[in-house]
């Protein structure tokens, strides 16, 4: 399976951090970095889909999907394969998305507090709305060891659908 990378720039991080209080979600967060994890995945997929990171809909799109039938899901977290792409099970009532997009944005350590300049962003797959929906649930937590409470609907990144059939099949 393909998994494409992406680096992140300063002018993302830049980006991401002038945008953050705009796009916000007032609810449980699993760390400090959420908000700036979810728009630098964005950024990602946008360079990697679009071939220009700006092609992307942060801050006009809260409360919809991130592109045109696609909503990404971003993580921050040292990348395995045995990671997930997790969606919450209160969003996925909510909306439902044609395609869900897991991205790992590669940081050093699980605690981490910010998201460096040439950290990857690596584009693991993807699954459909009736998958997620089908897939098992279970509360992960928070990267603070306690209780997320809250389910996600979770798939294996083994799992997922090779990115590279999405590029040639949809216009995102």
């Amino acid at each position: 399976m393909t998994l494409p990378r992406v680096l992140i720039t300063q002018k993302w991080i830049e980006e991401a951090k002038r945008l953050e209080e705009k796009v916000v979600v007032r609810r449980t967060k699993a760390s400090n970095i959420d908000t700036l994890t979810g728009i630098l995945g964005e950024f990602a997929f946008a360079e990697w889909f679009y071939g220009d990171w700006k092609k992307n809909r942060v801050g006009e799109n809260k409360g919809e999907v991130n592109f045109k039938d696609i909503e990404i899901k971003t993580s921050a977290f040292p990348f395995s394969e045995r990671l997930n792409l997790l969606v919450r099970e209160d969003y996925a009532r909510k909306r439902k998305p044609p395609i869900y997009i897991q991205i790992i944005i590669d940081v050093k350590n699980r605690n981490a507090s910010s998201i460096e300049p040439d950290t990857e962003a690596i584009i693991c797959g993807y699954a459909s709305a009736e998958e997620v929906d089908n897939a098992p649930l279970h509360d992960f937590g928070t990267k603070y060891g306690s209780s997320g409470g809250y389910k996600c609907h979770f798939i294996s990144i083994l799992n997922l659908h090779d990115i590279e059939e999405l590029k040639g099949s949809t216009n995102g």
